[in-house]
């Protein structure tokens, strides 16, 4: 990747921290000096800058570093964790052996520490960072979406639009050997726009990025956000108020899958499933789903948010198949979960920064196409709902149970889209919901890089994805039975 001209990436080669492989090794022998099984280094490097744009001005602007160094020892299931904000080799020696007190009247490990460096996949890889570009030249672009927004129609009062963007720079050394290097850009554009009529408002918003250039545009511009944001709040200005009740509901392709993610996928995490929190814990080779669901996890997409070309733990990143025709196949590894599952790592050892530590996540969690006709799955529908945008939601992992609010839903009527809908929630469990598929899209697409997902007060970029989906039934929290 070429490397940004206004934040020069330290781990590289030629970087001004200096890290080597001697280094690392003297700290992985620090770090095993108390006799702990397992040691990794994570060094990482972040530029970040975001700018938000309101009322016509630029209401804010900013640019940070962050640099730091976080070791892990591991001895049994206990962990020992350290991390430090100075690269000087003392301070970094000195985390290493508080990592190592974990371990301690252990035995040392006193042979020499292989390291061997591990040459990486390319699915990121750009000509020019956003962070490279003139400050003025992504302002001109909030600028445009916010006058799509306005312009849209005389309801539209407000608008504000986003930009962030990063590059993060990692360096994993394992006391397995594994040496890799990573450069992880990032950027996200979103605009939300507030329509009012009658004394009632109503906001909508649209966005979307990865780990890509600004030719992001050149697919979706800034003025087809703007246009959509404010098409959905002029949508939501009409919208009546959504019945409740036992109903069927077509999902939207797409997004639709931070449904898949929130309402499975975390149970699909080994964590939870190793501490037998998981309703999916003990069920491997069981039917928890519809024979047409097959549900993957798949790090490998080309620029998308959620992928990644290593793991936090040097492990590289596979396409896991967690659900395959229905039967549960396996579950989303890190280094931790692997050795006590006696399988290998599925490269979803994940964290948010050098002050934390790993933890299985997904990367981009997708429900795979079916055989069925979008056009046909709408007209099967003879009374329901279609939920085209999720808002936020929640989901207890011990039992599946979940509650979505959907920010852009409507009535289907003898197989037709028609009014659309307000306050309409989705209720449910996860594994009887995709019990509950009865037809399934060939049109399975990608979300539009816009999520983050939440664990253990950690963050990370996602990815999600699923296609056009029929529910037979699921509880829908509205106002009456329609």
């Amino acid at each position: 990747m070429a490397q940004s001209k206004l934040y020069q990436a330290p781990f590289g080669p030629g970087g001004s921290a200096g890290i080597d492989d001697d280094i690392c090794r003297r700290l992985l022998e620090v770090a095993l000096s108390s006799g702990g099984d397992y040691a990794d280094l994570f060094f990482e490097y972040r530029a970040a800058g975001s700018l938000f744009f309101e009322d016509g001005i630029t209401k804010s602007a900013s640019r940070g570093v962050s640099l730091g160094l976080g070791v892990r020892v591991r001895k049994g299931d206990a962990t020992g964790y350290a991390h430090v904000e100075d690269l000087d080799f003392e301070a970094m020696r000195r985390a290493a052996h508080t990592a190592a007190q974990i371990a301690r009247a252990g035995k040392p490990q006193t042979s020499s520490l292989p390291i061997t460096r591990r040459s990486l996949p390319q699915r990121y890889e750009l000509d020019k960072l956003t962070l490279d570009v003139d400050g003025t030249d992504k302002r001109a672009l909030l600028e445009r979406a916010s006058q799509a927004a306005l312009a849209h129609d005389p309801s539209i009062v407000k608008v504000e639009a986003t930009f962030a963007e990063e590059v993060r720079e990692i360096l994993v050394c394992t006391s397995l050997g594994h040496f890799c290097r990573d450069s992880q850009p990032l950027m996200r554009f979103g605009v939300r726009a507030l329509a009012e009529r009658n004394g009632r408002r109503e906001s909508g918003r649209s966005g979307g990025g990865g780990r890509m250039t600004l030719g992001y545009f050149e697919g979706k511009s800034p003025a087809f956000h703007g246009a959509e944001a404010a098409r959905q709040a002029l949508v939501l200005l009409d919208a009546r108020p959504a019945p409740a009740g036992q109903l069927t509901v077509v999902l939207a392709p797409g997004d639709s899958g931070i449904l898949l993610h929130e309402a499975v996928g975390h149970g699909l995490e080994a964590d939870f499933n190793r501490k037998k929190t998981s309703n999916y814990s003990g069920q491997v080779g069981v039917e928890v789903a519809s024979p047409l669901c097959t549900v993957v996890d798949d790090a490998t997409f080309l620029q998308s948010r959620g992928s990644i070309n290593v793991d936090d733990e040097g492990n590289l990143p596979e396409r896991s198949v967690l659900i395959e025709n229905g039967i549960l196949r396996g579950y989303m590894h890190d280094q931790h979960t692997a050795g006590h599952f006696k399988t290998r790592p599925t490269g979803n050892g994940r964290r948010e920064s050098f002050a934390s530590v790993p933890l299985p996540r997904m990367t981009n969690t997708v429900l795979l196409a079916g055989p069925h006709d979008p056009e046909e799955i709408m007209a099967s529908v003879k009374h329901g709902i279609f939920a085209k945008a999720f808002g936020g939601g929640q989901v207890d992992i011990a039992n599946g149970d979940f509650v979505f609010s959907l920010t852009e839903s409507y009535l289907i009527e003898d197989g037709k889209v028609t009014a659309p809908l307000k306050g309409a929630n989705l209720i449910g469990n996860g594994p009887e919901t995709l019990r509950r598929v009865v037809m399934l899209g060939n049109d399975v697409a990608l979300s539009d890089g816009s999520w983050t997902c939440g664990k253990d007060g950690q963050s990370v970029p996602v990815g999600v994805g699923c296609p056009t989906m029929k529910l037979s039934s699921i509880t829908v929290g509205g106002t009456d039975l329609g």
